[in-house]
């Protein structure tokens, strides 16, 4: 309600004023008017989240530009022209953008000079978006003025229990989370209740050159009893989103480290015995390939021998055979 009153105050003394300055010009007090009314909107300033990589609208409406007939109108970022429209008798005759961001196509009859943004960037985040009103008379004024904040969802949280290399009763956690805006705040809790003490969490928030987004790495390093459950929360305010992740059960860190200790010391032996093995078949291999060839050659060598003794073994067998044909046989007759 006060603030109401405050707004009629503010439009009755800019008109009163405006209407002193413009008596002999009657024809030009109307522009005033709307204008001193415009000027009136603007001290309400709203602000839009956009999601980064999606489009967003920044709304604004006004039915008072019905008593303007020829008029421009600029939607600024901060000092820069997005866009640029001229309307002549309430028709948009001339429109120029940047980055493809447009207004409806009926704006002027209905009123409604929302600034449509195909796609939004981190970069662009708490920038100041205004729509100036220009009147034939170059007389100009802030119609609309509203802030852009940029929020995007961080990834589901990576809890991890790490592994105590050195010897007593602290745990240490890692949780992970990765491409969000703007920078998160986190939150452990132990058993659900219990926020660790002052000096035992470690929080890097790494920005990415190329996006703008952001990865978070929190590290809790304290006391926990085994079985108790650890949580890690990672809060976007912009967004009123909170991702979470929890260990249930917790292991005494050091029970996992000489568990791992045991599997490394076996899967060494079991690769050491393997090669071994893999060492002496091969010899065997080579053993056995060389004992093949020598008595291949000593085969070849005996053959050879024969050869030399007996040069021609085909005729003697022959001589013989014609010897035992010439001896006559003995009978009683």
């Amino acid at each position: 309600m006060d603030l109401a009153l405050d707004l009629t105050w503010i439009v009755l003394e800019c008109f009163c004023v405006y209407r002193a300055q413009m008596r002999p010009q009657s024809g030009m007090w109307r522009t005033g008017l709307l204008l001193c009314l415009l000027c009136s909107c603007s001290c309400l300033e709203e602000c839009v989240l956009g999601i980064v990589g999606q489009p967003v609208s920044l709304p604004c409406l006004s039915p008072n530009l019905d008593n303007l007939t020829n008029f421009s109108i600029e939607w600024r970022r901060d000092d820069e022209v997005v866009l640029r429209s001229v309307f002549e008798e309430n028709k948009n005759v001339e429109e120029l953008s940047a980055n493809s961001a447009n207004i409806p196509d009926d704006a002027a009859q209905t009123g409604n000079f929302s600034l449509e943004l195909p796609m939004v960037h981190p970069t662009e985040n708490n920038k100041t978006y205004s729509l100036i009103v220009i009147s034939e008379d170059d007389s100009n004024a802030a119609m609309c003025t509203i802030c852009l904040n940029i929020a995007a969802s961080f990834s589901l949280p990576t809890l991890l229990q790490m592994e105590n290399t050195e010897e007593g009763d602290e745990m240490s956690f890692l949780c992970h989370s990765r491409g969000g805006f703007p920078e998160p705040s986190i939150h452990w809790l132990i058993n659900n209740t219990e926020e660790p003490p002052e000096g035992s969490v470690r929080t890097v928030v790494l920005p990415l050159p190329d996006s703008h987004l952001f990865n978070v790495t929190s590290f809790l390093t304290m006391n926990v009893s085994q079985g108790s459950s650890v949580t890690c929360s990672v809060e976007n305010q912009l967004m009123n989103q909170t991702l979470a992740s929890t260990i249930l059960g917790v292991k005494d860190s050091h029970v996992v480290v000489r568990a791992s200790e045991a599997m490394w010391i076996f899967s060494t032996a079991l690769c050491a015995v393997v090669g071994v093995l893999v060492i002496i078949g091969v010899g065997y291999q080579i053993f056995l390939d060389r004992l093949s060839k020598k008595k291949k050659i000593v085969y070849e060598q005996s053959i050879r021998g024969n050869k030399r003794r007996s040069p021609y073994p085909d005729t003697e067998v022959m001589e013989e055979t014609e010897v035992m044909k010439s001896d006559p046989k003995e009978t009683n007759v």
